[in-house]
C-alpha cells in the first residue's frame, strides 16, 4: 500500500486539490449576498408585511364557558351536561347527533347559517342541492345519510323512532 502511495503521490495531491476546489465552490463560492435598501419614500408608512394584519377586522370573541370547581364526586358528568346544554343554547342544536355529521361538517353548516334540527328538517330538494354544493368533499352526504329524516325525528324529540330507524343515539 505504501509503495502505491509513494509511486502515485502527485496524482493523490492533484485529486485532493480538485476535491477542495469543488467543495469550496459548492459551499462558499456560489453564495452571493446582496443587500438592498428601501427608498426613503416609505418613511412613516407601516411595513408592507404587516399591512394585512393592520387592515384585518378584529376577531369576534368566542363565548367562554366557566370551569366547575373540582372535588365533588360525580359532579363531572353533571357539569359536562350543563356545559353541553349551555353551548347548545348559545349555538343551536348539537348537529353531530345526526349520523354522518362530524365536527368539520358542523363547522361548515354553521358557516352556512344552519344551526338547528328544524332548519334541516324543513329543507326542500332545492335547499338540499344548494347546501350540498357548498359541502366540498362531503358532497352527497345529505341524501345518502338522509339528514332530513334524521333531523325531523330529532327536532320532534322522537328518540325511540330515531333509534328504531337509524340506530342508537350517542350521548
Amino acid at each position: 500500500m505504501i509503495e502505491l502511495v509513494e509511486a502515485n503521490w502527485p496524482l493523490f495531491l492533484v485529486a485532493l486539490l480538485i476535491g477542495l476546489a469543488v467543495a469550496w465552490f459548492l459551499f462558499k463560492g456560489s453564495r452571493r449576498t446582496t443587500v438592498l435598501r428601501e427608498s426613503d419614500d416609505t418613511e412613516g408608512k407601516p411595513a408592507a408585511r404587516n399591512q394585512a394584519l393592520i387592515d384585518a377586522p378584529p376577531v369576534a370573541a368566542a363565548p367562554v364557558m366557566p370551569i366547575a370547581p373540582m372535588g365533588v364526586a360525580g359532579a363531572g358528568t353533571a357539569v359536562a351536561a350543563a356545559q353541553a346544554a349551555a353551548v347548545e343554547a348559545i349555538s343551536g342544536d348539537d348537529l353531530t347527533r345526526i349520523k354522518g355529521v362530524g365536527p368539520k361538517l358542523v363547522e361548515m353548516l354553521r358557516g352556512l347559517g344552519v344551526t338547528s334540527f328544524q332548519q334541516i328538517a324543513d329543507w326542500s330538494d332545492a335547499d338540499i342541492d344548494r347546501i350540498d354544493a357548498e359541502l366540498g368533499r362531503f358532497q352527497g352526504r345529505i341524501r345518502r345519510d338522509d339528514w332530513v329524516a334524521q333531523a325531523k325525528l330529532l327536532a320532534s324529540g322522537d328518540t325511540a323512532g330515531y333509534e328504531a330507524r337509524f340506530g342508537k343515539l350517542e350521548g
